[in-house]
C-alpha cells in the first residue's frame, strides 16, 4: 500500500510537469495499403514515443512510414467550406464566384475551396449573404487527386486511418482515399 503522501507527491509532480511541458507539432508521412497517401499531424511532448506509435501502427496495418516529403507534395493547404445544398444554384454560384474562391463543386453538398488566406473572408461573406448551413469549414490539407479502391482494400485503409486517429498525440490524419 502506498502512503498518502507519495500519492499526493506523484499527483503534484504530474500536474507541475504538464504545465511546463513543451508540446511540439510533428508530421509523419507514409503510404497505406494499395498506395494510399497518408499524412499524420501530431502534437506531442515526446517525439520518440509518438514516432514509435505511428510507425508500429503503419507496420501492423500493412502500411509504410515514409520520409519527410514523401507524400506531402500530393496535398495542398486550402480552405474548405461545405454547405448543405439548399440554395438556388444560379444565385448561389453568382454570389460565390464574386468571392476569391478557387473552386465551387456541386455534389450532394456544395463544396467550396479557397486559398488559406482567403478562407475567413469568404466564410464571413457567405454568412452575410445568408449562406450559413455549414457542414464543415476549416483550413485543411486537400489531396491533388483521390484514389478509388475496391471494398476490401478500402476497409484495410480505413482500419489503418482509424488506428492512427486513436493514438493520443494524433490531431489529424489526411489521406487521398476517395470515400
Amino acid at each position: 500500500n502506498m502512503p498518502k503522501s507519495n500519492i499526493e507527491s506523484a499527483i503534484a509532480k504530474a500536474m507541475n510537469k504538464n504545465n511546463s511541458e513543451n508540446y511540439e507539432e510533428v508530421r509523419y508521412e507514409g503510404y497505406g495499403p494499395a498506395g494510399i497517401a497518408i499524412m499524420v499531424h501530431c502534437l506531442t511532448d515526446n517525439k520518440n514515443r509518438t514516432a514509435s506509435f505511428v510507425r508500429s501502427t503503419f507496420t501492423k496495418k500493412n502500411g509504410n512510414l515514409g520520409t519527410d516529403g514523401s507524400v506531402s507534395y500530393m496535398f495542398k493547404r486550402k480552405g474548405l467550406i461545405v454547405l448543405e445544398n439548399v440554395y438556388e444554384e444560379n444565385k448561389f454560384l453568382e454570389d460565390a464566384l464574386n468571392l476569391p474562391v478557387l473552386d465551387v463543386l456541386y455534389d450532394d453538398d456544395i463544396i467550396i475551396y479557397t486559398k488559406p488566406e482567403d478562407f475567413i473572408m469568404v466564410k464571413e461573406e457567405l454568412e452575410k449573404n445568408g449562406y450559413d448551413k455549414f457542414i464543415t469549414s476549416e483550413v485543411t490539407f486537400i489531396p491533388d487527386n483521390y484514389i478509388k479502391l475496391n471494398e476490401e482494400e478500402e476497409e484495410k485503409v480505413l482500419s489503418l486511418i482509424e488506428s492512427l486517429e486513436e493514438i493520443e498525440d494524433v490531431q489529424n490524419v489526411y489521406h487521398n482515399l476517395e470515400m
